[in-house]
């Protein structure tokens, strides 16, 4: 009896660690989930033929902005055109972050961690551990998997920074840490005591070339001492980016900018860490704004850039070139001794922050031999979804998993089709997917589910699980 499919993607070259496919096979999607690799008979209500480009499962990028902070809406058809099917969305407001995806939502799947940020979700630098607890309850009641520590914006403590880690734990939550603390700069300092400060319990620690960029020396050594600070603290999951420019917040506040990330690279390019000094950074182009053209972002600087910024009364995104290419390179590559990756994973920042390279940048260390294909849907797609706890339905196209596939071209590193749970988002590079869906906790579901959106729960202890578990 000839079976039916919804999708049938045929003749591509199935990359999948995972199951241990490397070969040319087709891929059928039916009712949301991988249906059959190999040769597939049969028919579907859509097929596809894909020779020449690889099949793989759903990119997952395990750290964007899509937030009113950071990000924005546009950041929703930004990752689409990436490819990308699954997102985590690092720092909130989670309110602004649904808000965002029912009304911008492209077809991505996404999850939220909220930000411990003084004066807004705490009251100050120093949160107690009720307090963290109160702070945690409610941004999982509005949706929220976890807490993001924003160090290098907007510093806690060194004690409320390892109280945030310890409740999260306690609790079963996710949460992350960008390093800084009102006592240390976003260095390869701050992320060793940040490891430190974790005591053990389980941590995203974001962005590892973020702290190598040889501030306070070679940055290449710098590197090699971030590769070892990870080895010596497993409980950390870590990923690295692979873009020149950093993302920042625009936004000032009292004669100067409210983060300081965005005060220290002021100072980096010689302008002063005010709102004067902002001008003159964007008038020089050391500060590219994030405007707005045909529904994406782009870096702008000069007097085009200014007047957005201005227009934006400052709350706006902004970039600098803020990352050598040598650490870079050498953090999406490099391997312990047992031959797994130094940091987990390849992520972006990106979302709204226009650097969603993830095919782009990170094909091109393909090309270059520097990552084996296998090699890259291991950082891109298994491990992500190991850290969320979403191995057993996507990173991989084993029959019953998620429907979640991205189609590249791999000369072009350009994403080309993708499907979350079945349904088409990119379909030759243009962006076709509508609705957005949430991992959420069990006690925001019915909150989530209110405002329109489809969900996936995330229960408590299930992600940042320890290695080997």
């Amino acid at each position: 009896m000839t079976r039916e499919y919804e999708v049938i993607l045929r003749n591509g070259l199935v990359v999948d660690p995972v199951n241990g496919r490397h070969e040319v096979a087709d891929v059928a999607l039916a009712d949301g989930k991988v249906a059959a690799v190999g040769e597939v008979t049969g028919q579907a209500a859509a097929e596809h033929d894909v020779s020449g480009c690889v099949v793989m499962p759903g990119i997952i990028d395990a750290h964007v902005h899509l937030s009113p902070w950071l990000g924005g809406a546009p950041g929703h058809r930004m990752l689409a055109q990436a490819g990308v099917t699954f997102a985590l969305e690092m720092a909130g407001p989670i309110d602004g972050v649904t808000k965002f995806a029912t009304t911008h939502g492209c077809g991505l799947s996404i999850a939220c961690i909220d930000y411990v940020r003084p004066g807004h979700t705490v009251t100050s630098n120093d949160p107690g551990a009720d307090e963290l607890r109160d702070t945690l309850a409610r941004a999982r009641a509005a949706g929220a998997i976890g807490l993001k520590i924003l160090g290098g914006h907007f510093p806690l403590t060194r004690e409320a920074s390892a109280r945030t880690m310890a409740v999260a734990a306690e609790q079963g939550a996710y949460v992350a840490f960008h390093s800084g603390t009102v006592h240390t700069p976003q260095n390869v300092g701050g992320m060793r005591e940040s490891c430190e400060l974790a005591d053990g319990n389980p941590l995203h620690l974001a962005h590892i070339n973020s702290y190598t960029r040889g501030l306070d020396g070679s940055a290449l050594a710098e590197a090699e001492e971030a590769i070892d600070i990870l080895g010596q603290h497993p409980n950390v999951w870590s990923e690295s980016y692979l873009a020149p420019i950093n993302g920042n917040s625009g936004k000032c506040a009292d004669g100067a900018p409210e983060s300081v990330a965005t005060q220290r690279n002021l100072e980096r390019g010689g302008f002063p860490p005010t709102d004067a000094g902002m001008v003159e950074a964007i008038r020089a182009g050391w500060a590219q704004v994030h405007v707005l053209k045909d529904g994406v972002h782009v870096l702008t600087g000069g007097e085009e850039g200014l007047a957005a910024w201005k227009a934006a009364g400052s709350d706006i995104g902004i970039s600098f070139y803020a990352n050598p290419p040598e650490p870079r390179m050498h953090l999406a590559t490099a391997k312990r001794p047992d031959g797994s990756f130094a940091v987990d994973a390849l992520a972006t920042d990106g979302g709204g922050i226009p650097r969603n390279d993830l095919c782009s940048r990170g094909l091109a260390l393909v090309h270059l031999d520097a990552l084996s294909l296998d090699g890259f849907v291991q950082k891109v797609c298994v491990s992500p979804a190991r850290a969320l706890g979403l191995s057993a339905r996507k990173g991989h196209l084993g029959v019953g998993a998620d429907a979640d596939v991205t189609v590249v071209d791999l000369e072009r590193r350009k994403a080309v089709k993708s499907f979350v749970h079945g349904a088409p988002v990119l379909m030759d590079g243009e962006v076709v997917g509508q609705g957005c869906r949430m991992l959420v906790p069990p006690e925001g579901a019915d909150h989530v589910r209110g405002l329109g959106l489809d969900v996936l729960i995330a229960e408590p202890g299930s992600m940042l699980r320890p290695r080997g578990a």
